[in-house]
């Protein structure tokens, strides 16, 4: 009885840093607009001029598709912003003197930013579902839980960059080269084939790339064959896990590590 009450105290208090994030991340409603706005227009107007442009079989659906990773991945990397701001208020002293683990935490971090992501994105993607369809929604719903995990991996990621640099500088200057790189060194926007035409190193990075694995698992979910770079969805799934779990644990290592009596250089 001890141990189960023991459980459940852990379970409530890692709940809890998880719905803090994701009810702090809806308070940027002007964000939230203004992202949504870009989605649909991208689709709207990007999307049908490319698609009269680039020589790929139903580029427009397979844009649409990887528009929605995009997303995803661009809102779950935030949460590293918000640690940012929490530490210039003195907020991130506050959340380290709860009487949470440092595990707790940044494993309710992740999870929080992970699921915040998923919720504002949910709708969006319904957007795209709408736009190009989906065949098999059994696949589509093994795909979804991909993606699930493909977001708690950014946010773990964006997490372990944040306590690991301490600047928001710098942070903001690293996050915008590895937006570079990982989402457009990937077959978010265009098919492996065209990155191994445009540079052979592209497409080895594109290749191993989780932007690219979600990319992908999502288009084939929603039933997209043509163009896809693996013809068996148990390996890009397989590449989400790792990255999964490698930044989740990182995260959770550096926390001990470089956190000390809740200092913030």
């Amino acid at each position: 009885m001890k141990r189960q009450r023991k459980e459940e105290a852990e379970t409530g208090k890692l709940l809890y840093v998880v719905e803090r994030d994701v009810r702090l991340f809806f308070q940027y409603k002007v964000m939230i607009i203004m992202r949504a706005i870009w989605f649909v227009s991208q689709i709207a107007f990007f999307g049908l001029i490319a698609s009269r442009m680039v020589t790929v079989e139903d580029y427009f659906r397979y844009y649409v598709g990887g528009l929605s990773i995009m997303t995803l991945y661009s809102t779950a990397v935030f949460i590293g912003f918000d640690i940012y701001e929490e530490a210039e208020h003195g907020v991130f002293e506050y959340l380290l003197s709860l009487p949470v683990t440092r595990k707790q935490l940044v494993l309710g971090r992740s999870i929080g930013g992970g699921l915040r992501a998923f919720i504002y994105v949910g709708p969006l993607i319904c957007v795209a579902l709408y736009v190009i369809g989906t065949a098999n929604p059994i696949n589509f719903l093994l795909a979804l839980f991909s993606l699930f995990l493909f977001a708690f991996g950014v946010s773990g990621m964006s997490i372990t960059l944040a306590v690991a640099i301490k600047s928001s500088d710098r942070f903001d200057i690293l996050m915008g080269v590895l937006d570079a790189l990982i989402v457009r060194l990937s077959t978010a926007m265009y098919p492996l084939g065209f990155v191994r035409e445009a540079n052979p190193l592209y497409g080895w990075i594109a290749n191993f790339n989780p932007v690219t694995y979600a990319a992908e698992l999502f288009r084939w979910g929603a039933g997209i064959e043509s163009n896809l770079s693996f013809e068996n969805p148990l390996l890009p799934f397989l590449g989400i896990v790792m990255f999964f779990a490698f930044f989740t644990l990182l995260g959770i290592v550096l926390y001990d590590k470089t956190i000390e009596g809740g200092g913030w250089q």
